[in-house]
């Protein structure tokens, strides 16, 4: 990489080094496209069990990638397969019934579709640690942090980003990978589609006496779906989706209390159970850029969309932006083209743009369909549940898509890191 005193020259320029942004720049580094990422935040903050205590689950085609970046060993004793999702609806605790399910449910079993697990719930900063390790073995990526962006210019042959440390770094294109409130998009000009579900996602880790066999279970309650993910160990990730105006109350409960409120929602299945750790809450909404693209620029992961965790796709989605286009620049670059040409950008728009849109407005739907307890709406989710259930083609369907190889619109194939093979 050459370097004058005032401004560091690249190929590729990524802005934000979190889950999205590093794996972006490991991706391209291994298809031999120089980059460098910078991120605002120290790495010895972001893989600290504080800083962010949320899991994710990774699809099985993201853990592929995960395999072909070289990142995968560092994982593996970190990452609880995800063997059988059940999907069924429920009132409540407070409800008459006690909680009890709807008569009608959804299971997925990984054994449909091919003997990888459906995917695998790993830690955040765990994906973080092993991102970090796999930084050190590229010598084509340089990771500049911290230090934030506190500007980017654009001309006909590339992007310059100015640092809080007075740095430049240029490139000949810059990709957006900082998040849902990106100031490089809004800098840049392009304009959001959003609304808000008047949610909030209450997020903390649950020890239980029994194992829980790699079976993730979401009941979909009046306020909010009520996720619990299974962790490595007899443990749980509790994603509790509730009202707005109701959270803060939940959130604030002393820890015999919220211990109780779980118990009632997690029912008698993996015996008794006892919250662990701290807890997490963070609004939920829909956004949406009108544009993945302007002239030397691509939004990248929630920089472009961000979605509800009704489904555990925000990440995925994230992912899935890197794999296309990180294959669109690499072949780029193979050729010796300019990576940030228009017509090279626009390729990576239309490649993700419709697949991200169909599957966020699709889980936008069922946040409406199953956020109540109106009694026609109820009685025909419950049977759409049951008719799922009895299809396997269409249920497969629905496997295949959630976990990475089958795209709703689009290009037909499906990106190499997403298969596993390299970039």
């Amino acid at each position: 990489m050459s370097e004058t005193p005032a401004t560091i020259e690249t190929e590729a320029l990524i802005i934000g080094g979190g889950l999205t942004g590093l794996t972006l720049g490991l991706a391209l580094a291994r298809g031999g496209v120089e980059c460098v990422v910078v991120d605002a935040l120290d790495p010895a903050v972001v893989t600290d069990a504080g800083f962010d205590g949320r899991v994710s689950a990774i699809a099985f085609a993201s853990c592929r990638m995960f395999r072909a970046l070289n990142m995968w060993d560092d994982l593996a004793p970190h990452a609880q397969p995800i063997n059988d999702i059940v999907v069924s609806d429920s009132r409540g605790p407070r409800a008459a019934d006690k909680g009890a399910a709807a008569p009608f449910f959804l299971h997925f079993d990984h054994r449909e579709i091919g003997d990888e697990p459906l995917g695998h719930l790993i830690e955040n900063r765990y994906t973080r640690i092993a991102q970090q390790k796999a930084v050190e073995r590229e010598p084509l990526l340089t990771l500049i942090a911290p230090d934030g962006v506190t500007g980017v210019a654009y001309d006909d042959q590339g992007a310059t980003a100015t640092l809080r440390s007075g740095r430049k770094v240029r490139g000949r294109a810059a990709f957006a990978c900082d998040g849902r409130g990106s100031p490089t998009r809004e800098g840049a000009g392009i304009k959001l589609v959003k609304w808000n579900y008047s949610q909030v996602g209450i997020v903390t880790t649950v020890e239980h006496e029994r194992p829980h066999e790699g079976i993730a279970q979401e009941y979909f309650l009046p306020n909010g779906p009520f996720a619990i993910l299974p962790m490595v160990g007899n443990r749980s990730s509790l994603v509790w989706t509730e009202r707005a105006d109701l959270a803060p109350e939940f959130a604030a409960l002393d820890d015999e209390a919220f211990a109780q409120e779980i118990a009632d929602r997690f029912g008698p299945y993996l015996g008794k159970t006892q919250p662990v750790g701290p807890r997490w809450s963070y609004p939920l909404g829909f956004q949406m850029a009108r544009h993945y693209t302007a002239p030397r620029l691509a939004l990248v992961g929630d920089a472009a969309h961000g979605v509800h965790p009704i489904a555990g796709q925000g990440l995925n989605l994230g992912l899935r932006d890197v794999a296309a286009l990180a294959e669109v620049v690499v072949d780029t670059a193979r050729l010796g083209l300019d990576i940030g040409a228009a017509d090279v950008l626009s390729r990576y728009e239309k490649w993700r743009r419709f697949d991200n849109t169909a599957l966020a407005l699709g889980m936008d739907a069922l946040v409406h369909l199953f956020s109540n307890d109106i009694g026609p709406l109820r009685v025909a989710r419950d049977l759409g549940l049951g008719i799922v259930n009895e299809l396997p083609p269409l249920r497969r369907l629905f496997m295949r898509h959630a976990g990475g190889t089958v795209a709703l619109g689009g290009e037909e194939k499906l990106p190499r890191l997403l298969r596993g093979e390299a970039v």
